[in-house]
């Protein structure tokens, strides 16, 4: 009954550089995905907002500049936060 309540939230993190697959581990399973444009994307749902912390202090810790943060609203929440679709805002529904 207590895991209904504990609702672990996802992030996505973008950094310069590429990071090889093999760091998921380190970064507490986040999924790596390279761009072709030199970054990398690390995604996943994160415990709290100490592993948070956690994970960013290893990326200050390689070196890697961080670009951005953004906490993924799940699917039924997103629909209904207009700030998700900025360029449906002021559409008749």
């Amino acid at each position: 009954m207590e895991s209904e309540h504990v609702r672990q939230e996802v992030y996505q993190i973008v950094v310069k550089g590429h990071l090889d697959r093999e760091w998921s581990d380190w970064f507490d399973g986040l999924t790596i995905t390279l761009v072709d444009n030199g970054e990398t994307i690390l995604s996943g749902p994160v415990v709290d907002q100490t592993a948070l912390h956690g994970v960013l202090i290893k990326i200050r810790d390689l070196g890697l500049p961080l670009l951005s943060l953004v906490r993924i609203e799940p699917e039924r929440e997103s629909e209904s936060n207009p700030l998700v679709h900025p360029q449906e805002e002021g559409r008749a529904g």
